[in-house]
């Protein structure tokens, strides 16, 4: 990155434009995992229901089974707990959604009971980080059943089908661990040093964010991943290099242990089946550099969920950028649902779900998957069409063809969003069917009307309030390199401190260059704020990745006489 200064401004927002929204992407590494989860994990509720007749109660089960879509990114410790939380939040908005619905028709009132949850769910799932596919499948669980015909005292058997379908998905989610148990950690070492790899072969600031992104993330799951084993030690070593590539990049490397190529090798072997590689140490360093065992004991049970508890409502408090998001779905789920009942659609809860998957970090975000979500639901309703008359075959066909376009949605959705929502309409509509025939011309116009008002309203909402504390979620990123600059430089002068605690100072100062950026990134997409400081932006990653070289000089990982700008 150039030293060159850069007069701070007032951001511009990215122009809204279509160039590239649509455009595919690679499928992600692991699209079937996902997509294997929920078909094992709805697949076998649906057809027990089918054997006994009752497929009207799919609805119910399917709330627990979507479970199954979360956590596969995470290590096998982490994700029980985050899927279960996952459950746990599902089954209570559920449940207010059914006794709400239990006791009133009215239909303004539902649709405000649905935004609100909306809103809710969006908050906490970005304040937790939750992960794909985020709030959308609370809402439209949640928003469903709100409008589902329903009587009180059906409340508790409905809601005892859903948490038994949601323990099955825990079970199928957390039951690869029993033959792959690093399969996650392997996953993020070999990503991380694939970006290591890239970096050295091109560098700049992109790749570089990049792979310290990967290399963060790769610590991250290992730190949660549980007990120590061989194979993460290894996993261990070879995070090392890739951290070793990124501060070398552009350097000599006399043992050619960061060359791309024997990066792109030890990633290769890491994701296949076979044992971990082993590379000998990084030069000038020792074994005690590898583990992580310092910090992992300090990393407790009790100790992790305080912090995160600590986290979340750091997350949630005054200035928070997530709550402006927050008010942002509840008025434009809610106004999308009253405009959908004005235009007297059948089922306004479409709208109120189109308009909180609109919602991103940011305008630009926002406008690129409101295109996405429109172009996807109008294919989808004729996918609908096209497929209706072969799942009035038989109660097994409409079975067979929900599990396949479940499948199918979750195979296309990281190509782009909108080739996933042409699965996922359809499958919607048929969902319908469980409980009876429904007539498809009108659930075809509904649901065209119900993109087109849900994104609109949705997308005026995004624009009507606006994200202004994103900028100070920069200035806090800013103020946290800072301090995190400041403790690494003191451990780096400090003559006693050892390997770990060099380790643990340059995975924060790397965790806070990489908050720095992203709060940089979705900032920079919002309007109405206030004016970025672009130089001190410039100034802190500069000098957070000098502080980064140094610290690799004094584990030994680089041996440089000095660093010149940017490491």
């Amino acid at each position: 990155m150039s030293d060159t200064a850069v007069r701070p401004r007032k951001p511009a927002v990215r122009a809204l434009t279509v160039r590239g929204v649509l455009a595919l992407r690679s499928p992600a590494e692991i699209w079937y995992k996902p997509a294997l989860s929920v078909v094992v994990a709805s697949g076998v509720p649906n057809l027990l229901l089918h054997s006994f007749g009752r497929l009207d109660l799919v609805m119910y089960t399917m709330a627990g089974s979507l479970c199954a879509l979360y956590g596969h990114n995470l290590p096998y410790a982490r994700r029980a707990h985050t899927v279960l939380r996952v459950i746990l939040g599902m089954a209570a908005g559920l449940a207010v959604s059914l006794v709400v619905g239990s006791l009133t028709d009215s239909t303004p009132v539902l649709i405000a009971v649905g935004a609100l949850l909306a809103a809710v769910q969006k908050v906490f799932c970005d304040a937790s980080r939750i992960g794909p596919p985020g709030n959308v499948i609370f809402a439209f669980v949640t928003s469903a059943a709100l409008f589902a015909p329903q009587e009180l005292g059906q409340v508790p058997g409905h809601m005892a089908l859903m948490l038994a379908a949601g323990a099955f998905s825990w079970l199928v989610t957390a039951g690869p661990a029993l033959w792959r148990r690093e399969g996650p950690e392997r996953l993020a070492t070999a990503r991380a040093l694939d970006a290591a790899s890239a970096y050295a072969e091109a560098p700049g600031p992109r790749t570089r964010h990049t792979a310290a992104a990967a290399i963060q993330a790769a610590w991250q799951a290992l730190l949660a991943a549980g007990r120590s084993t061989p194979d993460r030690r290894a996993l261990e070593r070879l995070v090392v290099h890739a951290e070793r590539a990124l501060a070398t990049a552009g350097h000599d490397d006399a043992d050619g242990r960061t060359h791309p190529q024997v990066l792109r090798g030890w990633a290769a072997r890491t994701r296949a089946r076979g044992p971990v590689p082993a590379p000998p140490p990084a030069p000038g360093t020792v074994d005690q550099l590898f583990g992580v065992d310092a910090e992992r004991a300090g990393r407790r049970i009790r100790r992790g969920r305080r912090e995160a508890r600590r986290g979340l409502l750091r997350a949630l408090g005054p200035g928070s950028p997530v709550l402006p998001v927050g008010i942002r779905t509840l008025v434009g789920c809610a106004l999308a649902g009253y405009a959908s009942s004005a235009l007297g659609v059948g089922h306004p809860y479409w709208a109120v779900v189109t308009a909180a998957s609109v919602y991103q970090p940011n305008l630009s975000l926002s406008w690129s998957r409101g295109l996405q979500r429109t172009v996807g639901n109008l294919l989808g309703v004729l996918v609908f069409a096209a497929v209706l008359p072969l799942t009035r075959i038989g109660s097994l066909a409409l079975v067979l063809c929900v599990l396949t376009l479940n499948f199918a949605a979750e195979a296309l959705i990281t190509r782009n969003y909108w080739l996933g929502s042409v699965a996922v309409t359809p499958m919607a509509l048929l969902i319908l069917e469980f409980g009876g025939t429904q007539p498809a011309g009108e659930l075809v116009t509904d649901r065209a009307l119900d993109t087109l008002v849900g994104v609109a309203v949705g997308f005026l909402a995004v624009i009507a309030v606006t994200n202004r504390p994103a900028s100070g979620r920069v200035e806090r990123a800013l103020a946290a390199v800072g301090e995190a600059r400041g403790r690494a430089d003191g451990v780096i002068a400090d003559p006693a401190a050892g390997a770990p605690a060099l380790a643990a100072a340059r995975r924060e100062l790397t965790a806070a260059l990489v908050e720095l950026r992203d709060a940089g990134d979705v900032a920079s997409g919002e309007w109405w704020q206030r004016a970025l400081p672009e130089e001190e932006l410039v100034e802190a990653e500069q000098a957070g990745h000098r502080t980064l070289a140094a610290t690799a000089r004094r584990q030994g990982l680089i041996t440089l006489p000095a660093v010149n700008g940017a490491a």
